[in-house]
């Protein structure tokens, strides 16, 4: 909501907000009053009330979505949806046109550092990471589409992956110009961004650029300068010989992806937090073998972001299928973050990494684990 408002605000409109915490998305919201409290106050007579997902059905008003349909139907706009990769593809594309002089403006659900941040204003083409976790994908009517790729990630919304297709081409119907990541052979030019998956996520970014009449020689030139998103596969630090790195995978298929980048002959240790108690029912033993490659493991506990918590579902539920799956692996249940960076510092050695995966507020412990190997 936040790059909403800046967005919104640049392009005309009088804007202000609450929210019940401060967080470092405010920052960027200079000369918009942000009001910080506990209770919701009341909106200004006769202004449009906008409520993020987060407060949908305790706080009155229009959705999220309904605000961003209205944005992207103010300008030549591409969204970017998919399971995975939909952040870092956004990134690509809007980093691209902002360093080739074309004035973007964008609104991404990561903090794109080259760029200053998760959201930006220019007079050019919108960039928009899409969500279908809601469904709410299906009213966005931008120019182009794109697709990385889809999978089931959402159990609370979707009953299966048959579902998830469906929504994607209902969406697809109404929009000129897709681009199906699962179509694309994987990029094969010079990358900064480690991994099989970048190569695939630049794929569709260079696809995406070429239909916005960006000549690929181009972007392929500005796209090896591209160094990442926050929170993928992100570099936090090295101590005592130690590199600690942190991801915001949650998807066994990115948890993989994760750790098959970070792989580089040594030894690799992760503390992994579960996100969201029905996607941890549903996929506890995949998100175990996912883990499985790893040399030691701690697991914290459920990060519930919107969920209640469900009786016997726990971070354990992903110790008990690792156990089984793969014996005798360094494996610990430690539901808090800071004992799970306690057990990983206890048991490293010069040359190993640590890696910090999952969508919650894991990324915490890696300051925690540099201290500590300090």
């Amino acid at each position: 909501m936040s790059g909403y408002a800046l967005l919104a605000r640049a392009w005309g409109a009088e804007v202000a907000g609450w929210d019940r915490v401060r967080t470092p998305y405010l920052d960027h919201l200079e000369g918009i009053e942000v009001k910080i409290s506990a209770d919701v106050p009341p909106p200004p007579r006769g202004w449009e009330v906008y409520v993020s997902t987060a407060f949908a059905g305790r706080v009155p008003g229009k959705s999220r979505a309904e605000l961003l349909a209205e944005l992207v139907s103010l300008r030549e706009s591409v969204v970017v949806a998919g399971a995975h990769g939909k952040t870092t593809t956004s990134g690509m594309i809007a980093f691209c046109l902002e360093r080739l002089g074309r004035d973007p403006a964008w609104l991404i659900g990561g903090e794109i550092p080259q760029l200053g941040g998760n959201a930006g204003t220019g007079d050019g083409w919108l960039v928009v990471e899409g969500d279908e976790s809601d469904r709410t994908i299906e009213a966005l009517r931008p120019r182009i589409a794109v697709v990385t790729n889809i999978d089931l990630d959402h159990h609370s919304t979707f009953a299966s992956r048959a579902e998830v297709v469906e929504l994607f081409d209902r969406w697809l119907e109404h929009v000129p110009t897709v681009v199906r990541g699962m179509d694309l052979e994987p990029y094969d030019g010079p990358l900064s961004v480690p991994g099989e998956h970048n190569r695939r996520n630049a794929a569709c970014a260079l696809a995406a650029l070429e239909r916005m009449d960006v000549a690929r020689d181009e972007a392929q030139a500005v796209l090896a300068q591209f160094s990442g998103a926050a929170r993928r596969l992100e570099r936090r630090g090295e101590a005592g010989g130690v590199e600690v790195y942190d991801d915001y995978g949650h998807h066994p298929a990115e948890i993989e992806a994760a750790l098959e980048s970070l792989r580089n002959g040594g030894r690799l240790l992760v503390l992994f937090q579960p996100h969201l108690y029905s996607r941890t029912r549903h996929l506890a033993r995949e998100l175990a073998a996912a883990l499985a490659t790893a040399d030691a493991v701690a697991v914290a506990d459920v990060y519930p972001a919107r969920e209640e918590p469900v009786k016997d579902v726990t971070g354990k539920l992903v110790v008990d299928a690792l156990t089984e799956l793969r014996p005798g692996v360094p494996v610990a249940w430690t539901p808090s973050i800071d004992d799970g960076a306690v057990y990983l510092a206890s048991r490293s050695r010069r040359g190993d990494r640590i890696l910090t995966v999952g969508a919650g507020d894991v990324d915490r412990a890696a300051g925690v684990l540099l201290e500590l190997l300090g």
